[in-house]
C-alpha cells in the first residue's frame, strides 16, 4: 500500500476534479453545480488525498462548528484508486484532526460503506426517534 498524503489546505484541492466526481459519479450529488461545490468547500473542513506526484485521488468534507458537532459528507476515492487502503488513510486523518476531537455528535450517512465507518466508532443512531431531516434528493437536478 502506498501512503496517501492528506492535506486540509483548501488551496491544494482540485476543485474541477471534486466537482466532476460529485456531479457525474456520486449517487448523492448528481448534477450539482461547480459554484455550489466551491461554496460548500469554502464553508467546511476539507481533506484532500494526494499521490506522491501531487494528483488528488480522494476527498472528504466535514461540516462542523469545530466544537460540538460534525457531519462527514462527500467522501470518495476515485474508482481507479479503490482497494488500495486510501479510504482508511483518509478516515484516519479525519478522525485524528485536532478540530474534530471532543465532539458531542459526529454524524454521516452512507449507503454502502458501513464497515469502513464502523472501524472508526460510527454506529446506527442510538436514538433514531429523536432525529429528523428535511431531504430533497433531486435538488441539484431541479436547480441545475
Amino acid at each position: 500500500m502506498t501512503d496517501l498524503r492528506i492535506s486540509t489546505d483548501p488551496a491544494q484541492l482540485d476543485i474541477p476534479l471534486i466537482h466532476h466526481f460529485l456531479s457525474t459519479q456520486s449517487t448523492w450529488a448528481k448534477g450539482i453545480g461547480e459554484a455550489l461545490v466551491r461554496r460548500s468547500i469554502a464553508n467546511s473542513l476539507c481533506f484532500g488525498g494526494y499521490l506522491a506526484d501531487g494528483r488528488q485521488v480522494a476527498f472528504a468534507r466535514v461540516i462542523t462548528d469545530r466544537a460540538t458537532f460534525a457531519n462527514l459528507v462527500d467522501v470518495f476515492v476515485l474508482p481507479e484508486y479503490r482497494g488500495l487502503g486510501y479510504s482508511r488513510q483518509l478516515m484516519d486523518a479525519v478522525v485524528a484532526h485536532p478540530d474534530l476531537q471532543g465532539l458531542r455528535r459526529f454524524t454521516l450517512a452512507t449507503g454502502d460503506a458501513h464497515g469502513l465507518y464502523a472501524r472508526y466508532g460510527f454506529t446506527a443512531p442510538s436514538r433514531p426517534q429523536t432525529l429528523m431531516e428535511k431531504y430533497v434528493p433531486d435538488i441539484y437536478a431541479v436547480t441545475a
